[in-house]
């Protein structure tokens, strides 16, 4: 149970820093606002892996998190520029089906979820590729770009996939340095981009917009925390689809917010979703 609650929770922060995220990338590059996300949490980690004393752990979970970080700043950089420039509530869902990679692994590896937890499973998994169907009106308004960022979207659930699975075997060693890491490992490229980004001309962010992008950065770092702590305590197949259910916030917000259209099979999809969720909660 505790490692079904601490998924929903990485989920409700993702969902959060995801739609957020997903607006400063339609205002400033994604490569600036993904550099600033990265710096903020690097630094926490830094202090907090420095406060703590411990050391590396071993070569295996060393390994696994820096290609964790890899993975993850690939898929973060495919998803927030789908978020940009194609529709929220569909980008988001779509995203999340790579969550059927850590499910294989963890049934592949011995996870055995139990008959009602596999069905919230199958229904959570469902429930996102409903979210995700298409707006036929939509569609027709920006059909390059909709399309794009459908592309966008599945490579970065891939990526996000491969993630999830490496983060769990990186945090079997330690959990702290499984984030620092990570985070490591993306920094060079973040930063260069960046200056890439910068040297372009694209507009910079200053002040609050600094600091709102830091923010963002942080509920990012929280979500992974939480992710990395319940991989520990449940099992892969349960914990990434409990954790993947983020486009549940990111759909809601984007259509209270931002005024996105949210279509009936959406709806429904929304709702089996939770109703999986349930299924999961109750058989874990």
């Amino acid at each position: 149970m505790l490692a079904v609650a601490l998924g929903l929770a990485s989920s409700m922060l993702w969902g959060l820093s995801d739609y957020l995220g997903g607006v400063k990338s339609r205002t400033f590059p994604v490569a600036l606002v993904l550099a600033i996300m990265y710096v903020s949490s690097l630094t926490v980690m830094a202090i907090f892996v420095s406060a703590r004393g411990a050391g590396p752990p071993g070569r295996e979970a060393v390994l696994a998190g820096l290609c964790a970080g890899l993975f993850g700043i690939a898929a973060l950089t495919c998803f927030y520029r789908a978020l940009a420039i194609g529709t929220m509530s569909i980008v988001a869902p779509v995203a999340s089906t790579g969550v059927a990679l850590p499910v294989l692994v963890g049934l592949v590896t011995g996870d055995k979820p139990g008959a009602l937890r596999s069905i919230g499973l199958a229904a959570a998994v469902v429930g996102v590729v409903l979210a995700s169907r298409e707006d036929d009106e939509a569609d027709s308004l920006q059909p390059r770009a909709q399309r794009l960022s459908i592309v966008l979207a599945i490579v970065a659930g891939l990526g996000f996939g491969m993630y999830f699975v490496l983060a769990e075997i990186s945090s079997d060693g330690d959990i702290g340095w499984a984030l620092l890491l990570s985070r490591m490992a993306a920094a060079p490229f973040v930063l260069a981009f960046a200056v890439l980004a910068l040297r372009s001309g694209g507009r910079r962010p200053q002040g609050r917009e600094l600091a709102a992008l830091a923010l963002i950065g942080l509920l990012d770092l929280g979500a992974n925390f939480l992710f990395n702590y319940a991989s520990t305590v449940g099992e892969l197949s349960t914990v990434a689809v409990a954790s993947s259910l983020y486009p549940v916030v990111t759909v809601l917000l984007a259509a209270a917010l931002l005024g996105e259209r949210v279509r009936g099979v959406q709806r429904v999809g929304v709702v089996i979703a939770l109703v999986g969720v349930v299924a999961i909660s109750a058989g874990a």
